[in-house]
């Protein structure tokens, strides 16, 4: 079978064999992955993920993409000119093709950024755009509501998809362009992308099978694999010895425990990368009218010891915090820092009128963030000495999403890499009132709201002058810091692990999306 026609079999929806872990011969072109996490979905646009967007690095181009210093890296668009102070012109990479066949043009860009507005996940992101405009085949101009100074940071979320292979019916008589949250659609069990890789077998939460594009249009790529085999392996344990007995070549999230254990093993190397992504809880003052009270909120954030979390749980393998923003964000607040003290969490309690507690539910994954189940269990141990009773259920991540999604538990779990590498995406997801027509508050789980914290975010996002936008958007953490609007952790720091031929050091990144497309296995 040839390769097109292999893919237009592939593409079609497939099941696949059970995964073996047993030591094989590894060759120059052939990659086995270990990751953590399981690809939730095909469809890029369903859910706001890291699964998701490492997918889409391997099976999708982005407009741009970051390079390791936060510069913009040419993708499929080639050079981007801002006209005025609302419509930025973006040129594009002639000469690619998409997984199907059909030739990559400016109405792809279009029609993806018009579905991204539509997309539950991602609406949000991409409110401040008004409109975009095809110019030419190749040529778009994107006009944004007022002045933004984020455009090209948002470009490196755009994954063009092909706008006539997901366009039309499905055989059942459904739209091929449907956003199914945790469904089942078209886009969600099949890909045209211009990326490196092309999917050839999926059966979720088991295994991906990939296979290199055979007409990529990046001929320039150092990159040597032409065959991907990914396997979610959600077990520390499991992920590290998969690695150690020669089943996988390459791991992610390498868990504190073990980082001394692959320093020493013969035959892999160990890279480590400062995190940006921010690890917390959040209150659901839908479901409990206690957390309604800031002093409650305030108790609840002083009886979690960061510090304590960090040296015991996460063996220094990550950043006590106090805020969303890591140091270097423009709005990176030095002076907001964890305040454990659980003697004024407890007057607190008792201010509030809940000196004997109550019990509440809380949900957290245990196959998503470094250590996730463990600190979750170490967090209610925490609270049941302000007398909050936590009954603690922790679950695989493609289990978690839905039921995260629906809000129906008290205290919930997450961690959040600002999509745009910038402060203001934190509050516009995480914090800011829910909106579902604007799609803001997306994962705001505990439906806090604030109206003057997002006024005041907002309008640091249409001001061009960086120095007053970074003044506010400290002022808004300070703000959040006080009134409680998300439990911090801390900032989760990257592990990643490979056999010693295989040099993932130039493809990843703090962004936390390996460029495998890049990658180079040594002969």
């Amino acid at each position: 079978m040839n390769f097109k026609k292999k893919l237009l079999a592939s593409i079609i929806g497939t099941a696949m064999a059970g995964v073996a872990l047993a030591p094989l011969a590894a060759s120059a072109e052939t990659l086995r992955v270990g990751y953590a996490a399981d690809v939730e979905t095909l469809d890029v646009h369903e859910q706001l993920s890291g699964g998701v967007l490492r997918f889409s690095h391997m099976s999708f181009d982005p407009l741009v993409r970051w390079t390791k210093d936060f510069q913009f890296e040419p993708r499929l668009a080639t050079a981007w000119e801002q006209v005025d102070d609302t419509h930025m012109r973006l040129t594009l990479r002639e000469g690619v093709t998409f997984h199907s066949g059909n030739e990559f043009t400016a109405k792809d860009v279009v029609w993806t950024l018009e579905r991204l507005k539509e997309s539950p996940d991602y609406r949000a992101i991409f409110e401040p755009i008004e409109s975009v405009e095809a110019i030419d085949d190749y040529t778009v101009e994107i006009t944004t509501t007022e002045p933004y100074p984020l455009l090209l940071n948002l470009a490196t979320y755009v994954f063009p998809m092909d706008s006539e292979f997901y366009t039309g019916e499905t055989e059942n008589g459904g739209d091929k362009a449907e956003i199914v949250k945790a469904g089942n659609s078209f886009a969600s069990r099949n890909v045209s992308g211009t990326g490196p890789f092309i999917v050839t077998d999926r059966r979720q939460g088991v295994r991906v099978d990939f296979e290199r594009f055979e007409d990529y249009w990046d001929t320039e790529s150092p990159g040597n694999v032409s065959r991907i085999i990914l396997t979610p392996i959600a077990e520390n344990a499991s992920r590290v010895a998969a690695l150690l007995s020669g089943g996988v070549d390459f791991i992610d999230a390498v868990p504190p425990n073990d980082l001394d254990r692959i320093r020493e093993a013969d035959g892999v190397d160990l890279i480590e990368i400062a995190g940006t992504r921010i690890i917390g809880f959040q209150l659901n003052e839908a479901r409990v009218e206690a957390f309604q009270d800031p002093r409650v909120r305030q108790a609840v954030d002083l009886a979690i010891n960061q510090e304590g979390i960090v040296d015991r749980l996460m063996r220094g393998f990550a950043t006590p915090a106090g805020q969303f923003s890591p140091a270097g964000y423009s709005g990176h607040n030095p002076d907001l820092v964890p305040r454990y003290d659980l003697e004024r969490a407890q007057e607190l309690m008792a201010e509030a009128g809940y000196e004997d507690g109550f019990s509440v539910d809380m949900i957290a994954p245990n196959n998503r963030y470094v250590n996730d189940a463990q600190i979750a269990q170490a967090v209610a141990n925490m609270l049941s000495r302000i007398n909050i009773d936590v009954n603690l259920r922790t679950m695989p991540l493609a289990q978690y999403w839905p039921e995260y999604d629906t809000r129906q538990s008290d205290i919930a779990m997450l961690g959040w890499h600002s999509d745009t590498e910038d402060t203001a995406n934190f509050f516009q997801y995480l914090s800011f009132c829910i909106d579902e027509e604007s799609g803001v508050g997306q994962y705001n789980y505990g439906d806090y709201c604030n109206e003057e914290i997002d006024a005041l975010v907002t309008a640091a996002d249409s001001e061009t002058d960086l120095e007053k936008r970074g003044e506010m958007l400290r002022e808004a953490e300070a703000m959040l810091y006080e009134d409680v609007g998300f439990i911090t952790l801390h900032w989760q720091n990257l592990g990643y692990a490979a056999r010693e031929n295989v040099n993932i050091d130039p493809v990843v990144n703090a962004i936390d999306f390996p460029y495998l497309g890049d990658l180079v296995i040594e002969r």
